[in-house]
């Protein structure tokens, strides 16, 4: 399991994703006013990739806006994703670290699907070893197979579609990934066929009780 290290990060996160944000087509504001407010975490199993499923509120347009995005810190660029990079910090143990839009790495997407198959256990966001049980994940059973192979990313208003296919050529399905939260676990907008599969996790609204949404469904693609 990762452990979490209590120390800097130069630029830290906020900062980082207050500058990169605006670029983003499913971001709202123009001006980012941020904190932290929630997520969870993803092992990689060969423990070099970092991945953090991230919620920020932005409060520059009055009321908060949440958003979700999910990022992975990396000891060495990501070849071929350029455009993906976030920024880069320094962290006080770790050294130089790559933070990538983690929609665009394979190692996300795969600890992704390994967690809607029920083969990946969500971890607490800012604790070292600790499960975290209020993340849930349902359905998709044996609908997508676990060779199934990313085609394409595209980010939208709604959110970031992963396109996925079956090399048997048994199917193709859409995994999207929500980045303007919603106060409950709500249907997707859109265009959306039935859903096959679902990730829900809390944030936490200033000064509220915890809210539940959707963070990632799975659906048959639309597009061939």
């Amino acid at each position: 399991m990762a452990v979490i290290h209590r120390t800097t990060m130069t630029p830290g996160k906020l900062d980082m994703l207050a500058s990169w944000l605006p670029s983003q087509p499913w971001y709202a504001g123009s001006e980012p006013e941020l904190a932290k407010a929630g997520g969870f975490r993803l092992d990689d199993p060969e423990g070099e990739v970092g991945i953090e499923f991230m919620v920020v509120t932005d409060t520059s347009m009055g009321r908060p806006h949440p958003y979700h995005v999910p990022v992975t810190y990396r000891g060495a660029p990501l070849e071929g994703a350029e455009a993906a990079l976030i920024g880069t910090t320094e962290h006080g143990v770790l050294g130089t670290r790559w933070v990538y839009d983690g929609v665009h790495d394979p190692v996300l997407t795969e600890r992704l699907l390994a967690l809607l198959h029920g083969r990946a256990e969500p971890q607490a966001q800012s604790e070292s070893d600790t499960a975290d049980p209020t993340v849930h994940s349902r359905g998709m059973g044996e609908d997508i197979p676990d060779g199934a192979v990313v085609e394409g990313v595209e980010s939208g208003m709604y959110g970031t579609d992963i396109r996925l296919s079956d090399p048997a050529g048994a199917g193709h399905w859409t995994l999207r990934v929500v980045r303007a939260l919603t106060g409950d676990a709500e249907e997707a907008k859109g265009d959306a066929g039935p859903l096959l599969g679902e990730v829900t996790a809390l944030w936490a609204p200033p000064g509220a009780e915890p809210a539940r949404a959707r963070f990632a469904e799975v659906r048959p693609s639309t597009e061939r």
